[in-house]
């Protein structure tokens, strides 16, 4: 899932990309993690989600205007695909800005948030 936020820009897509193709997170045959997706021959689905913006620190309803505008949002997340595609890593895309049912499998505990710093 990736989301794009207010003033992310193209070397924020691009780094994010470098990242997601070679973080090393997947377990070698010692059960280590040590294997990047690029090492396993993975393929990404990227999904754009910009609820993951969701400020719900007051009220009772989430705020989302820490997300980028949609026209900007879209740009950042095609540049995010490019970037992937460009590290040699398979990549399956959803709609921009539709409504869509995704089904993941998560296997094992790890879950990471990735941040251009």
């Amino acid at each position: 899932l990736v989301g794009v936020g207010r003033g992310d820009g193209p070397e924020d897509a691009k780094w994010l990309a470098h990242r997601c193709a070679g973080l090393r997170i997947f377990e070698d045959d010692r059960g280590k993690m040590n294997l990047s997706l690029k090492d396993v021959g993975g393929e990404a689905l990227v999904v754009s989600q910009f609820t993951l913006y969701g400020d719900t620190k007051k009220g009772m309803r989430p705020s989302f205007t820490e997300a980028a505008p949609p026209d900007e949002a879209q740009v950042l997340y095609g540049t995010f695909v490019e970037e992937l595609k460009a590290e040699g890593v398979p990549v399956a895309t959803g709609e921009f800005g539709e409504r869509m049912l995704v089904e993941i499998e998560n296997d094992g505990p790890v879950t990471l948030i990735l941040e251009h710093p």
